[in-house]
């Protein structure tokens, strides 16, 4: 129950109709209950807590998670409303109460309903009901091989960038071509020296390398020898890295999306274009753990997921632009990365409420932009013919 006080009258909201509202773009609520299970030992705001997504068949993941990081976790999981469903709950249950980290570092928020993949409702009751002020969304198919909190936090510089709530750092992602080995995470890397010479030796690769689009942008080829955190210059539409971030002042994911497909990629589009900048740490990394996919016919999902996803990026975009017009930030680096990713969409400077007079300026100001790039280039390319 919501208890609000005004004069003397006091307001009571129910707590369905204040999640019908918190999840209003959702399938339906059944039934949420946050830290069904709630840990003993998150007591440090300013942690970083893994904000994950479970199903049935990832309990035991979990709590292999739990025991690997040693730090919180927020866990939605989600329970199918059927036949199945005690026993599941039974399920859970045990291996939380079997493992000390999980009742040390844990909290499960359950999710009991009949709507299969609500992957960014789920994302958002995980972030919800983290305890600390940053977060990391993250797959919890993936193994921390490194100690990221001690890069960030050991370095004032990148500790000061993630307090602003302006910058996410990016943790790449790989995994390895064979699927039999990465069945042991006992068995993966822990320097970046040691993932080098694998990746090398043709044993590990970026996650999911044939979908550059997905990652590509964290643009692994310098990072293998990068010793020093960089900014993600090149953003696509369809990017989606694993990224930790701040929680208060940061986007939530559209839960429209519904099943598989650009349900995460909108999620940090709208991050990315709301101001904050994608930076990759240098020395950590996550190995995915090989398993077996589900038998879903994802086609049909994807599909209908990739119409949504063309039709919400062109409706971010021109929400972000007409609030930075109002704002009156356009001309600031608030809006840097709105201005990179939205120049696809038509008309959306005159859509945003930019005068004619000053888009026309814009463009003049554009074109000479391009032009002094051009003639840089061909300098840079003039002086190598000679040297040459």
């Amino acid at each position: 129950m919501w208890s609000i006080k005004g004069g003397k009258s006091q307001h009571t909201l129910s707590h369905n109709f204040m999640s019908s509202k918190i999840f209003s773009s959702s399938m339906g609520l059944d039934h949420i209950t946050p830290y069904y299970f709630k840990a003993t030992k998150i007591n440090n705001q300013e942690d970083i807590t893994l904000a994950t997504l479970v199903t049935r068949n990832r309990f035991a993941v979990l709590s292999r998670l739990a025991t690997n990081y040693k730090g919180p976790i927020s866990a939605a999981i989600h329970i199918n409303d059927d036949q199945e469903k005690t026993k599941t709950i039974q399920e859970l249950n045990k291996i939380y109460r079997s493992n000390p980290d999980m009742q040390a570092y844990v909290d499960i928020h359950l999710i009991i309903d009949k709507y299969d993949r609500q992957f960014n409702m789920w994302r958002n009751i995980a972030k919800l009901f983290t305890r600390t002020e940053y977060l990391m969304m993250l797959d919890v198919d993936f193994h921390l091989c490194t100690d990221f909190r001690k890069s960030i936090w050991q370095n004032a510089e990148l500790a000061t960038m993630l307090r602003s709530g302006k910058v996410a750092f990016v943790v790449p992602a790989f995994e390895y071509l064979d699927q039999k080995d990465g069945l042991d995470w006992r068995t993966f890397p822990t320097k970046k020296s040691q993932l080098v010479d694998q990746v090398n030796n043709l044993k590990l690769d970026s996650f999911h390398s044939t979908w550059v689009s997905g990652h590509g942008a964290t643009n692994y080829s310098y990072w293998y020898t990068a010793d020093q955190t960089y900014p993600v210059t090149q953003y696509e539409y369809s990017y989606e890295p694993y990224i930790i971030y701040k929680k208060e002042g940061t986007p939530w994911c559209d839960e429209r999306f519904i099943g598989y497909g650009a349900n995460k990629a909108a999620c940090l589009y709208e991050i990315y274009i709301s101001g904050v900048d994608f930076w990759v740490l240098p020395n950590d990394f996550l190995i995915h753990q090989s398993h077996q996919y589900a038998n879903h016919d994802r086609t049909r999902e994807r599909v209908h997921n990739k119409e949504l996803y063309a039709n919400f990026r062109k409706e971010v975009c021109l929400r972000y632009s007409r609030k930075y017009v109002i704002e009156n930030t356009w001309y600031t680096p608030a809006a840097d990365n709105m201005k990179k990713v939205c120049t696809d969409i038509p008309k959306w400077k005159y859509l945003s409420g930019i005068p004619k007079a000053q888009r026309e300026a814009d463009k003049l100001a554009e074109e000479a932009a391009k032009q002094e790039q051009l003639l840089k280039n061909q300098s840079h390319y003039d002086e190598e013919e000679a040297e040459e």
